[in-house]
Order: structure tokens, then sequence, then C-alpha cells
């Protein structure tokens, strides 16, 4: 572990941790997956691709935020957690730790695994001549006729640098054509170009063998300066705050204040700065200088500025023995041979827990409701969908078909907004209904809603989900979906959707939960029903299953439970203020997260209630922006039989795992188990409900 001794900031006598601190905790533990030596070598690449990933976000949002917040001299102490210059120092001496770690991974143990398995990169010494000549004539024909190199002088000050980006700094000696002598020349890589590049078979001398586009661009790149001598070419990126600002109280169309303020995504204010060995120092602060940062946001890599980007050398290489192993998933047998999901779902409810069991019933259900002739109206929010779509494509055939299609699109889901805006555009010229929900909400409800006329009534039929309608993280996830024909819960979705289109009052619901108006204080209540109960000597119980657990107030709800004698279980993914076992007013709550071949997404809350056992799912988490600036729904699974599903397949298995455990100081340590090791929960899934 890299993080072992709590810093000032976790050993504070705050009720609550750092968020960013266990942002970082939640990195920690991908970069352990990279470094378990049981996980397949690609997967290993492939986890530190992510690890790279998500760094790129936190720089982009969480630390962008702190930079701004101590800009402005806001050194308050925000509910105890330490102030934004504390908490930036904390941050800046991790990253850098876990940086430097991700590196020596990738470098010592990665690199040469593959290489032993003939999955090779070459850099520039090692090319053999025709290797050299078949590079040569790829930059000439290739790259050349893409790049614009930028020579700095007084007419060509240095460029506007896109997010993210890689450049490459060159040093120059010597004058040009028209006498210009300004040593230094900044040069951007076309986007287009692949970042890993593979070698012909008939080159490549046996096995998988791979170079970098900055190998190739450092070996070639004098050929841009001609009559000049290239001393050093120095590959860097910047990272940029990449939070998207609407004034929501000024605009007057989302729709088109978003699409002017997308570009300049690109262009923010720089947050981080990465080059890679060997680059001078002289260069380094001319670049800092350049992007307004100081020596603390400089990463010095050893190896390529974007890890991300080697994450396509997975599907490259076909070698099934380094990845995981391939799997169907599973139907369940309610659904099973493509045969009439409206009447399936009519004979009773049918729960999907993917990724172990497949998303095809929900796109075959859509698809079906698109041809069905009796189906008259179909109505669907949409958060993150992809940019090629099968659900997109569905809700256009339907609206072609005469049918009343509204789709409540999400404008501002991050990193997402461009093709929610051009899916909305095509949803709009085919006639359908397109709300972007609500002014200052995000909608983040995963909903969909169909009506059908049978017998000459209007019958509704509802999924609901903890995911979202995107058929590729479907198969990434860990979400439960629900298909019902509930007349009363199919009565609720009715009615959430008629508040996001319409305007009125909140209504009162049977069954569900929405966010901003109930979830809040039922989840309180419920977790207060607890405490009352365990002070009765009656069964007590929460486990709560989500991403993150943040929001003070429940925390506090959870405190009070515990103290009161509620066995508490929580499992929660990423970042987690509470701080559990402490004598007095946490022994009863333990935390833990699990890390694994998929990400664990869904969000189950389980309430003993006296022997009941209410089971919940939503969409929601433990946040405040969940409970308060969004649109969400929790929902109850009222099958007694998918009920217990819920509990065992969401809940008590991965109580089970030998999980990472959370400590009182925000630090996690791997569960030790007593006696036989269970298999991992995903794997135990995987073989419980996947076909094979």
């Amino acid at each position: 572990m890299l993080y072992d001794s709590p810093s000032r900031l976790e050993r504070t006598e705050s009720r609550f941790l750092p968020r960013e601190l266990g942002i970082l905790a939640f990195n920690r533990r991908v970069l352990a997956q990279a470094e378990d030596r049981r996980v397949p070598m690609l997967e290993r690449l492939r986890f530190l691709c992510i690890l790279s990933s998500n760094l790129d976000e936190f720089f982009e949002i969480r630390v962008a935020e702190l930079k701004e917040r101590i800009k402005l001299g806001e050194d308050g102490d925000r509910r105890g957690e330490g102030s934004a210059k504390e908490i930036f120092r904390a941050v800046s001496e991790r990253t850098h730790a876990m940086v430097a770690e991700q590196y020596r991974l990738l470098n010592e143990e990665i690199l040469p695994g593959l290489a032993d398995e003939g999955v090779r990169f070459l850099r520039e010494p090692q090319w053999t001549r025709e290797q050299r000549r078949w590079l040569h004539d790829y930059f000439v024909r290739e790259m050349m006729p893409l790049m614009t190199p930028i020579g700095l002088d007084p007419a060509h000050p240095f460029p506007r640098v896109l997010n993210k980006s890689l450049a490459m700094a060159v040093q120059l000696v010597g004058r040009d054509a028209f006498g210009r002598s300004s040593g230094r020349a900044i040069l951007q890589a076309p986007r287009l170009l692949p970042r890993v590049m593979p070698l012909p078979p008939q080159i490549a001398g046996g096995g998988h063998c791979f170079v970098l586009l900055t190998s190739v661009l450092q070996a070639f790149v004098s050929a841009l300066f001609q009559g000049m001598i290239v001393q050093g070419t120095y590959p860097f990126r910047v990272t940029r705050n990449s939070d998207l600002f609407v004034d929501e109280e000024e605009i007057k169309d989302l729709r088109t204040a978003l699409a002017g303020e997308l570009p300049q995504r690109h262009f923010g204010d720089s947050v981080r700065l990465e080059v890679a060995e060997g680059c001078p120092a002289q260069m380094e602060e001319f670049l800092l200088e350049q992007f307004g940062l100081d020596a603390q946001d400089l990463y010095r890599v050893d190896g390529p500025v974007n890890l991300v980007r080697l994450a396509s050398l997975v599907d490259l290489v076909d070698l099934p023995a380094l990845k995981f192993r391939p799997f169907l998933p599973g139907v369940p047998k309610a659904l099973g041979g493509h045969g009439d999901i409206f009447r399936a779902v009519r004979k009773g409810d049918t729960l999907l827990h993917h990724p172990f069991q497949s998303f095809n019933p929900v796109i075959e259900f859509l698809e079906q409701a698109a041809e069905d002739p009796d189906v008259v109206a179909i109505k669907q929010t949409v958060y993150r969908t992809g940019t090629d779509s099968v659900i997109m494509k569905y809700l256009i055939d339907a609206a072609q078909r005469g049918k009343e299609v509204t789709v409540v699109v999400e404008l501002l889901a991050r990193f997402d907004e461009e093709a929610n805006l051009n899916w909305a555009a095509r949803l709009e010229e085919v006639g359908a209904h397109i709300v972007y929900g609500v002014v200052g909400y995000k909608t983040h409800a995963k909903m969909l809603l169909v009506v059908r006329r049978e017998e000459g009534v209007l019958r509704r039929y509802v999924h609901l989900s903890t995911g979202n309608y995107h058929p590729r993280t479907a198969k990434l996830y860990t979400d439960f979906g629900l298909l019902t024909a509930n007349e009363e819960i199919g009565a609720d979705v009715d009615a959430v959707f008629k508040q996001l289109t319409g305007l009125g009052r909140a209504r009162s619901l049977r069954h569900l939960w929405v966010a901003p108006f109930t979830l809040h204080e039922r989840m309180l209540a419920a977790i207060k029903r607890e405490a009352r109960h365990a002070k009765a000597d009656k069964p007590a119980h929460v486990i709560a299953k989500m991403n993150s657990l943040l929001e003070p107030r429940v925390i506090e709800a959870l405190y009070a439970a515990s103290q009161a004698g509620v066995k508490i279980d929580l499992i929660v993914r990423g970042v987690c203020a509470l701080r559990p076992g402490i004598r007095g007013l946490s022994e009863n709550i333990r935390v833990r997260s699990i890390i694994g071949r998929f990400l664990e997404h869904s969000r189950i809350f389980y309430f003993a209630n006296d022997g009941a056992e209410d089971v919940y799912l939503s969409s929601a988490d433990w946040m405040e922006r969940n409970f308060f600036r969004r649109i969400e729904l929790c929902f109850p699974v009222l099958d007694p039989r998918l009920k217990q599903r819920v509990i065992k397949e969401g809940l008590k298995i991965y109580l089970a795992d030998a999980a990472w455990e959370m400590d009182a100081d925000g630090n996690y340590h791997r569960k030790r188990a007593r006696g036989r090791v269970p298999r991992p929960a995903q794997e135990q899934l995987l073989a419980l409900l996947a076909a094979g």
C-alpha cells in the first residue's frame, strides 16, 4: 500500500473524511488490480489505463475545483475536512506517488510480461532496417500531411494546446528560410493518428510488435524543420478544467447555450502538465510558465504521457490467455426464446442482473414496442447512451411509425453532452417530443414507459434500472433492471414523466421515492426506523450498496443508528466520507469496497424492518447532488422471489467477498479470510447467472 499512514486531514476529529482523498483511495484500489499477478497480463494493462482515465477526470473536475477555491481565497474548512490548500497538498503528494508506482509497474512488470508472451513495444534503437524504412514511409505518407509545426516567435506565440492532447516540444538550433531562430517549436499530434501502431507481420519479426506514435515522431521530426538541427523532442500533455459552466438562471435555451459552451471545454484553465522523462529542466520551466502552472503541477512520467491510449492494445492482440475468459450472458427463463416480452411481463415481474445477464431483453422490449401496432406511446429518459445507440434508433423508428415518443434527454451528462445533443436533434427531426429535463436539476433517473392498448384498455409496461441505457457499458458495469406491468408502479412512473415534461406540483406516489422531493426524507426515515427497532430489540439491519457515500445528514443518521445498536453493512465502491468502527460513534458500521473485472455500479438499499425486509433499487448514490440537484428514482422490489434474488446476488455474495475493508482513517486493507477463501463475488455471479 502507498498510503498506510493517515495524513493530518484523516486523523482529524472530524466526523467526515475528505472527498478528494477518498477518490484517490479508490484509484489506489484500481492500481492494486494492475498489481495483482492473478489477473491476466493484458487485463492488468487495462487496469493501468483505467487508472489513467480516472485520474484525468479527477484533475479535470476535482483538482480544477480545488484550484478555483484556492484562487478565490476560500481557505475555510468545509465540514471539518480541511481547507482547499491542505487538501490540494495532500492530493498532490499522493497523486505523484501513485503515478510513479503506475509507471514503475508498467516498465518493470507489465511490459516485460507482455514481451515474454510475444507482445512487444519497439523503441527506435530496436528497429531493424526494414522496420525503419516502413515507419519512415508511413510518417511521410500518413503523418506529415496532417501536421502543422508551430515555430515560436513574436508572430507565432505559444499555441492553444487542446485538453489531454499529445504534443511535442522541439528544441532547435539554426535559422530557417526567413532567418528566424527562436530555438523552440510546438508540434501537436493530430487526434486522427493512432497512438499505438502495429507493425505488419512480414517485418515484425514474430509475435505482436507495436510502435508508439511518439517514437515515430521523435525519430523523424527533423523532416518538419528542414535546415534546422533538432536537439531534442519532448512529449507533453496538459490537462484542463473541463467542468462546463452554463448560467442556468440566465439561459433561455439550454441546448443552444450548451452547444456554444462545449468547444471551450478543450481550452479551460490548465491544472496539470505531464512530461516524459528526459525533458530538460529549462523546457519544463518554459512549459509550466506557458500554462500558468507551478512545480507541484508537473508530473514526470517514465513512458507514454497518455497511458489511456494503450487500452487499444487489448483489442489489437488476439491472445485469449492474456485476457479474462469470455462469457455468454444469461437470459431469464421467462424471457427466453425471443417470444412476446409483453406477455412474459404480464405474467410477472422480471429481474435482470447485468452484465451476468444480457441487456438484450431491454433492447428487445423497446424493439417490440417500436414495431407493435398496439403500442401507442413510449417515454424514456436518456442520460448516457453512446454515439452509436440501437436504443435511440428504435426510438426514432417508433416515432417514424407514428407513435407518441417522448424522450427526456439530459444535456448536462458530463462528457456525453455532444452525443446527447446529436441524438436529440435526430429525434426531433422525426417528430419525437424532446424535453431537456428541468433547469437546475440533472435527470439521472433510468426509466422507460411503454403504453399499449389491450382489449380496449391502455396498459403500462415499465423498465426501471440502476444503470444507463447504454448497451456497451451494460457489458462492463454491474446493474439491476426491473421489467414490470405493475399498475401502481406504472402510474407512479407516468406521474414522474408528467412532472418532467409539464408543470405542476409534485404528486404523491404509491411506491417510488423521487429526488429532489421525497428520496432524502424517505431514506432518513427508513434508517431512523431501524434505530427504533433496535432499541425495541426487534430485527434491525441496514445494508446499502452504492458508488459513493458523502451526504452529511445520511451519515449522521447512520452514526445514530449504529449507536442505537443497528448493524450496518455498507458496500461502497468509490469514495466514502463516513468513518466506520469508531467506539461510541460507528462501531456497528462496516465499510467494504469491491473492485474487480466489472465496475460495481448498482445501488441497493436493504432495511430489515422487523423482518419485513424492504429492498429498494435506485439510480442514486447517497450524495448531496443526487438527493437535491438531480431527478432520481428509488423503486421497491415487490415480488418476494425477486427480492430474495437481490438480497443474495446483490448483497450477501458481496458481503462474503474477500474485499477491501475501510478503517476509521479512510485507509483500505484486504479482508483476511478465515478458512477457505470464497471465490470473488463477480466470479460467483458469472457461474450462477451466465449462460456459458
